[in-house]
């Protein structure tokens, strides 16, 4: 496997950067370096290899969404009632659904589905960012990971969409707690700083249909199964289609360049690449992924 990820680096490692730009409508994500690139693959015995800066926290933005979502559902399926699992085919902070939709979000991947996700966590824990820090830290072996306070800040003082979002779901009753604590633990959900190596670790429950580290059981097959399904329908925003036709995995992504995927029954993958395209993906990232399951075969198809 290594080998199989040494020649992904050396083919789209240096192609890093040269396409797409990074989210700088986050100012503390602008300074980011963009040809920065790091590949990392976990088994399910636990062993993670990897590439590159493989090792180099970032930040996680959007693939803490799938955390969180997994907190939510261990406490039961009644989210679904207040958001649905359809892709949307349109931006990630979109408004214009929620208007037609009666403030339920399209799915729980795009920020109003998320920010219902964060609200139902809150609920259930009385702390949403803390108990999606707890299990990251746990999953992933490594108890250092932490937020990154000026990212939080940073998305806070852009975030009138986001407050936009909450507040218009709070008009159609689909949000428990008041919109600022909604908000705040959003922001710093998404501030949380891991490397691929810990990342591919902290995802390997979804690879072991529900089960984490240490053998106790997070979610049962089913939930499992369903989040797979929603990363691979809803994980790469309005270009899920894209993502699953080049890369046949479950994967969600994050705008801080990084994409987690799953191999179910076989191992998880995480890559590292700042450089967006224009739907929020890391370009690189998705280039190496494509690379990934074309000369492994490993792929739900």
């Amino acid at each position: 496997m290594l080998s199989v990820l040494r020649e992904i680096a050396d083919e789209v490692g240096p192609r890093a950067g040269a396409v797409g730009r990074v989210a700088d409508y986050i100012p503390a994500l602008s300074g980011v370096d963009p040809a920065a690139f790091g590949f990392a693959v976990a088994g399910v015995d636990g062993e993670v290899l990897g590439v590159g800066d493989w090792e180099v926290p970032f930040s996680i933005q959007s693939v803490s969404k799938v955390f969180s979502l997994a907190l939510a559902l261990a406490g039961g399926d009644s989210l679904w009632a207040r958001v649905g699992r359809e892709p949307s085919g349109n931006p990630f902070n979109s408004l214009v659904q929620l208007e037609h939709e009666d403030g339920i979000p399209r799915n729980p991947f795009i920020n109003a589905g998320a920010l219902v996700v964060t609200d139902r966590l809150l609920t259930l824990t009385g702390d949403a960012r803390g108990a999606v820090l707890e299990l990251l830290r746990a999953e992933s072996g490594n108890p250092a990971i932490d937020f990154d306070a000026g990212v939080a800040r940073s998305e806070a003082a852009r975030g009138d969409r986001n407050a936009a979002l909450a507040h218009f779901m709070a008009s159609y009753g689909n949000l428990e707690n008041p919109v600022e604590q909604v908000l705040e633990h959003y922001f710093w959900q998404c501030s949380i700083a891991m490397s691929c190596r810990d990342l591919a670790a902290a995802g390997l429950f979804l690879a072991r249909h529900g089960l984490r580290g240490d053998g106790s059981r997070l979610l049962d097959r089913s939930a499992a199964k369903r989040i797979n399904s929603i990363m691979l329908t809803c994980g790469a925003y309005d270009a899920a289609g894209e993502f699953a036709f080049r890369v046949g995995l479950p994967g969600k992504s994050g705008v801080g360049g990084g994409i987690l995927a799953v191999v179910p029954g076989r191992c998880t993958l995480c890559v590292w690449s700042p450089a967006l395209d224009r739907h929020g993906n890391s370009v690189a990232g998705v280039d190496a992924l494509d690379r990934f399951t074309t000369l492994t075969g490993l792929s739900v198809f």
